[in-house]
């Protein structure tokens, strides 16, 4: 793994936006050019922010809520954008899954969803080494659209600080049309049916389907024929963005304060979150976010401590603040009975205010015999159903799910209703970092959700 160690910027402030650079930071592309790299950052610190303060505080006050019970998170999205991908029916088919998947929360869990993308913004990725090597030719790895491009040649695996620029730039066209999309009517709940994709008339999940769409949409007209008028709430809902914060430079220069809110802003998403990788209490990625406002998240692995993690919540939440902080548990199925309840024992047993995710996807990637990085839903499903009852046999609540999915009908995951095979793989398989759920599997996770929820409940 990379780490740069840039000179101390002094500062009047025990934080500010670039004290991160006093730090070890990890993860981070080696730039050869630096006066571009600061060109460039100049240039970023103008541009227009993407997200608002007033989005984040909302955002804060719903993870709040969501701390207390009163709220389910549903956060999926892509592992990692393309810049290719920035186009209409992309963008369309992914919020449609995530619609879909939280009308089967609001439905089966009687609670509001804080609907959280994996987008405008997931373009950076960490790596397990710095280089890549193929038939004798080494090369920069390959290290998200943010920094570089994924075709192995030297042009391409150069890192260019000028795709930051392009980044804001596919990140706010992403924003616009989201919003624009929301703001049409797109997510109306009077007419959920309008959020189908074609393959929901052919999945084995199809009836459920439909049956708790028909039955929202008689809730939804036997409340307005109470309260004799249309529900114009209804006709919309909040959506969020989220991204791993993993390019400091990046997210620096879209740090701000703004008038008439107190503190430091990350307005390049309301919900950054901190990747397993560069979690390290004294590095550069725990310093830059000790300070933002914004909620934010930590990936927590297998590995960490009781011990660490209540020093990393100390770092990060210090004043305990309600819709502050996510912890984002990712341990694999075949660990998570073991390496999971210490951490909830010593967070309960502390009184600290967090919001428990469970991301089922990265603890349990594998290759295939023919060459394929996979995930099998019976294990992200295991993941899921053992979270749910340890986190109720440890007095303690799962509030929420953290997935990697798409809308598209790719074959990236094997198993799931269809019974995906490995030779499916060979199909459609088009992420160039991680495998995916497709909308089918996605769909059947929110149903598995709800099904076990009520049986914890219970």
């Amino acid at each position: 793994m990379s780490s740069v160690r840039l000179q101390s910027i002094p500062t009047t402030d025990p934080w500010s936006p670039d004290s991160w650079r006093a730090r070890v930071a990890q993860q981070q592309p080696i730039y050869t050019d630096a006066s571009d790299l600061e060109t460039c950052c100049d240039e970023l610190k103008q541009l227009p922010p993407l997200v608002t303060s007033r989005e984040i505080l909302s955002l804060k006050q719903q993870i709040a809520d969501a701390q207390e019970g009163k709220a389910f998170l549903l956060q999926g999205g892509d592992c990692a954008e393309n810049f290719s991908e920035c186009c209409s029916d992309t963008i369309t088919n992914r919020l449609k899954v995530l619609l879909q998947m939280s009308l089967v929360l609001v439905h089966g869990l009687k609670l509001p969803v804080v609907r959280v993308g994996r987008f405008a913004g997931q373009y950076a990725k960490p790596r397990s080494a710095d280089t890549e090597t193929r038939d004798g030719v080494t090369l920069p790895s390959y290290r998200g659209d943010i920094v570089n491009g994924p075709d192995f040649t030297e042009s391409a695996r150069r890192p260019d600080p000028r795709r930051m620029i392009k980044a804001h730039a596919r990140s706010a066209m992403t924003m616009n049309f989201v919003r624009s999309l929301i703001d049409g009517g797109f997510a109306d709940l009077h007419h959920p049916e309008f959020w189908g994709l074609g393959w929901v008339d052919q999945s084995p999940n199809a009836a459920e389907y439909q049956r708790m769409v028909t039955a929202i949409g008689d809730a939804v007209r036997f409340t307005e024929i109470l309260v004799g008028r249309r529900m114009q709430s209804l006709s919309r809902v909040a959506f969020y963005t989220s991204h791993e914060a993993l390019l400091l430079p990046y997210e620096e220069a879209q740090t701000r304060q703004v008038p008439r809110a107190d503190g430091w802003f990350n307005l390049s998403t309301h919900f950054p979150w901190i990747g397993m990788r560069t979690a390290a209490l004294d590095g550069a990625h725990v310093e830059y976010f000790r300070g933002i406002a914004n909620p934010i998240a930590v990936k927590v692995g297998s590995s960490v401590t009781p011990d660490a993690l209540l020093r990393l919540i100390d770092a990060l939440n210090p004043d305990d603040e309600p819709g502050r902080l996510a912890l984002i548990h990712r341990m694999g199925a075949g660990q998570i009975s073991e390496k999971l309840p210490p951490l909830l024992d010593a967070v309960r047993r502390e009184g600290r205010r967090v919001l428990w995710v469970c991301d089922p996807m990265h603890g349990n990637t594998e290759s295939t015999s023919n060459g394929f990085k996979t995930r099998r839903f019976r294990n992200i499903r295991a993941e899921i159903e053992q979270a749910f009852d340890l986190h109720a046999a440890a007095g303690t609540r799962l509030g929420g799910v953290h997935l990697e999915l798409t809308g598209e009908n790719v074959t990236e995951c094997l198993g799931g209703a269809r019974q995906l095979t490995e030779e499916d793989l060979h199909r459609d398989y088009r992420s160039t970092v991680d495998p995916r759920l497709n909308y089918e599997q996605s769909l059947e996770i929110a149903m598995l959700i709800v099904g076990k929820r009520g049986v914890v409940d219970a």
